[in-house]
């Protein structure tokens, strides 16, 4: 990532939907309102009212929450870019299931190739879900070395190396909620049990590994026009080979977050924008870098600061 400007472009991940996201962009803009409606006519299936209307558990499965929260964000996306067309972007990345809609957004796959492979990813998940019996939970204060050490006493595994003091750990019922409890006796500030379908990020979710695999192998994939970082490695994707078995690894593989974002840091990026519902990446981003420059957009009023803040007329 030499000679970058200093702008990056973050897509939220599965758990930052809500209700009524995408709404107010889409009663207010005529091209939001046309991706909402191309996006039920490539599912066949109505996504945009469970985005706008829910109701909340219909939002929350799986197979309607990755497409809903890649939808939004694309959403976001388009409209921002739209406003702003000299934004110079160096670099994108997209947590879990982001990382989809930031390749998509990098051109790596068109809207609709990302939006049915989100859809089938959350299928797939859901399906590795219903056969195990696993949970998540978020590890708050514990440095990362001591709760590598407690994943292996109890046979669990990292999921999100999210930023500096939060930690989310992975794994079979029982054994983390025994993780959970060792992890109180060993300092952790707070441990939050995570309301999730299961053990995403972990081995018990292999079995959706082949089924993605499967339709990746015949999807086509270009390489992204600007980096876009891979969750697996916190590197850039390299070429449409190992963005496919970057995007199958993920699924089992912990979301190396913090380091995505020190790489981008590193390489000179001090802006930030999230795109999609929720600020879960904007808050991340404070704890890893106090002095970056962070914006979002999730609706009107996000759009509207965040364009009229980076020199282009309020919309």
């Amino acid at each position: 990532m030499n000679n970058m400007n200093n702008t990056a472009l973050l897509f939220a991940g599965q758990g930052a939907q809500t209700v009524g996201m995408g709404k107010d962009l889409a009663d207010r803009f005529p091209e939001a309102k046309a991706w909402f409606e191309r996006a039920n006519a490539a599912l066949g299936y109505d996504l945009a009212g469970i985005c706008f209307h829910g109701p909340e558990g219909e939002l929350t499965k799986t197979e309607n929450a990755q497409p809903g929260i890649f939808l939004v964000g694309w959403v976001a996306f388009k409209l921002l870019t739209a406003r702003l067309p000299s934004l110079q972007v160096s670099a994108m990345a997209g947590l879990s299931l982001g990382e989809f809609t930031a390749l998509a957004a990098a051109g790596a796959f068109s809207f609709e190739t990302g939006l049915g492979l989100v859809r089938q990813r959350g299928i797939f998940m859901q399906a590795a879900c219903d056969a195990t019996r696993g949970s998540m939970a978020a590890i708050i204060g514990l440095p990362v070395a001591a709760t590598e050490e407690l994943c292996a006493e109890t046979g669990i595994e990292l999921a999100n190396l999210n930023c500096p003091g939060q930690i989310v750990i992975s794994g079979e019922t029982e054994r983390l909620n025994r993780a959970c409890e060792v992890a109180r006796k060993r300092g952790a500030k707070r441990v939050i049990p995570l309301t999730v379908a299961g053990a995403y990020h972990s081995k018990l979710m292999a079995g959706a590994q082949p089924k993605l695999q499967g339709i990746l192998t015949t999807t086509p994939v270009q390489p992204p026009s600007v980096p876009v970082l891979s969750n697996v490695t916190a590197q850039p994707h390299g070429g449409s080979d190992e963005i496919r078995r970057g995007l199958v690894e993920q699924i089992t593989s912990p979301v190396r977050w913090e380091d995505s974002m020190r790489y981008l840091v590193a390489g000179g990026v001090t802006r930030f924008i999230e795109l999609g519902p929720g600020k879960a990446l904007t808050g991340f981003m404070k704890r890893i870098d106090a002095h970056a420059e962070l914006f979002n957009v999730a609706d009107i009023d996000s759009l509207e600061q965040t364009v009229r803040a980076l020199g282009a007329p309020a919309v």
